[in-house]
């Protein structure tokens, strides 16, 4: 029997990796994790961690702003950007030694090594750094992730700019900051450097912005970024960047727009090059590695998981696939991703939430639903807040079996979780209405919004039936919209 240096090395050491090789450890596997760089990967420190903590400052000076909407004195904040980011740097090494650190994985026995790694064969990898070796192993997870790509346009690099790997690394605010490419990530840096005191321009070739979430929804995001300043401009992109005394321009056919500096947020590449894939008999597709819905590769003994799969771009579920690849290639147990239960949220004010498909991809897919919807006006805790802006809409069979869930207001990022649990679960929307939750709460929408399907089922005759034999003498109501 051949003797292994490891059962298990992990190539990667951001939420994918850490999560596989934390879980390979607890089971007793020989783990080794081999990173490049820095522990965290780009969730801990330019992605998920740094950019809510500036939203989070953003958010807290656009209360100042606006505290006139409660019965307090308005005012505008006065910035430190400085201390701003100290405080994001902050945020960041506390996570990291919270989670991420090699003192961390070492209280799960597994061992972490700095270099770059590549494949020399099937399950053999060499490792790079202030010294080079080769190591084998009896499985091999590949969780190297991505980077934001950069557009192919003239002058692209040469003109200031960010991506989310250097945007949180200082410098100064921008007087005006353009944002490339609507999604997540464009739509939530316009917002915080709007709220901050930039003018920010959005730019996107596609026609609306979030275009995986529901149209609606997104559009109340959209405008609820317009009403705060921020341009957008769909449908096109820039000719060329010019560098400038001040900055640089973008040109789009007739019109130059002037800036200090451009975000580009246009999407990621995955991290594949520097592996020698053709080494180990893997396979490459789309510029991403391939991997099955168990997350194996081309080569049994080789699994993926993470932005380098080219899949679902999301810290957690770069940490589903982790779990789903080790509970197969460690547990020995098949498991399969669970591509159903995948939710996401876009941090805007107000947020964006969604569980499964959309209404839009339910019907490309030819599946019969019905869609219940709860306005936020109804709501209470929202009317407390005076912040009305925002819906639920939850798309169900006949017999209230969930198919998927789309928010967007307060809270939507914490209400899209009670919903991923009782599909997991096989609640039906009958039992989800029956859930007793505090009053005034925003988790209580999810309550109200299950009551949509009870409404919409309300068997009016059957009651006015059973009124009769009993000798009621009211009227029984005939319910049509949400209540």
């Amino acid at each position: 029997m051949a003797r292994w240096d490891y059962d298990l090395i992990v190539l990667g050491g951001g939420a994918a990796g850490l999560t596989g090789a934390g879980m390979a450890a607890t089971l007793g596997a020989k783990t080794l994790l081999v990173e490049r760089h820095r522990l965290g990967g780009d969730c801990t420190w330019t992605g998920c961690i740094p950019s809510k903590a500036l939203l989070d400052a953003a958010h807290a000076a656009h209360a100042l702003r606006t505290a006139d909407r409660f019965g307090l004195k308005a005012q505008e904040p006065e910035l430190d950007y400085e201390a701003l980011m100290a405080r994001v740097h902050r945020i960041r090494e506390r996570v990291y030694e919270h989670a991420d650190s090699p003192e961390r994985l070492a209280a799960f026995h597994a061992e972490t090594a700095s270099g770059e790694a590549s494949f020399v064969g099937p399950r053999r990898i060499r490792i790079e750094g202030e010294e080079r070796w080769q190591l084998s192993a009896r499985k091999v997870l590949v969780a190297t992730g991505a980077r934001p790509r950069i557009p192919a346009i003239e002058g692209a690099t040469e003109v200031p700019h960010w991506t989310s790997e250097t945007l949180f690394e200082g410098g100064e605010l921008p007087r005006h900051l353009v944002v490339l490419g609507a999604g997540p990530i464009g739509m939530e840096m316009a917002q915080a450097f709007r709220r901050l005191g930039a003018e920010v321009t959005v730019i996107s070739r596609g026609p609306r912005a979030l275009e995986k979430d529901d149209a609606a929804n997104a559009a109340i995001v959209r405008e609820a970024l317009e009403s705060e300043g921020v341009r957008f401009l769909f449908g096109v992109e820039p000719d060329r960047f010019e560098k400038t005394d001040g900055g640089l321009a973008a040109l789009i056919g007739d019109e130059r727009i002037e800036a200090d500096r451009v975000l580009y947020a246009i999407g990621r590449a995955a991290n594949i090059e520097d592996l020698q894939l053709a080494n180990a008999g893997l396979e490459a597709e789309g510029g991403a590695l391939r991997v099955s819905d168990r997350c194996r590769t081309a080569n049994r003994h080789v699994y993926a998981a993470g932005d380098v799969s080219g899949r679902a771009q999301l810290t957690h579920w770069a940490e589903h696939m982790s779990k789903t690849a080790i509970t197969n290639a460690i547990l020995k147990v098949p498991a399969w991703l669970d591509e159903g239960g995948l939710t996401w949220s876009t941090f805007t004010d107000p947020a964006i939430a969604q569980l499964g498909p959309t209404e839009a991809e339910l019907r490309e897919r030819g599946k019969r639903f019905v869609t219940h919807e709860l306005p936020y006006t109804l709501v209470d805790r929202a009317q407390a807040a005076d912040d009305t802006r925002g819906q639920l809409r939850v798309h169900a069979t006949r017999w209230g079996k969930i198919l998927g869930v789309s928010i967007v207001g307060a809270r939507a990022d914490d209400l899209i979780g009670g919903w991923a649990l009782a599909k997991k679960a096989g609640m039906r929307m009958s039992a989800i209405s029956s859930v007793v939750h505090p009053y005034p709460s925003y988790g209580l929408a999810n309550r109200r919004a299950a009551d949509q399907w009870f409404i919409r089922h309300f068997p009016a005759r059957l009651v006015r039936l059973w009124a009769k034999v009993l000798r009621y003498r009211g009227e029984v109501p005939t319910l049509d919209g949400p209540v």
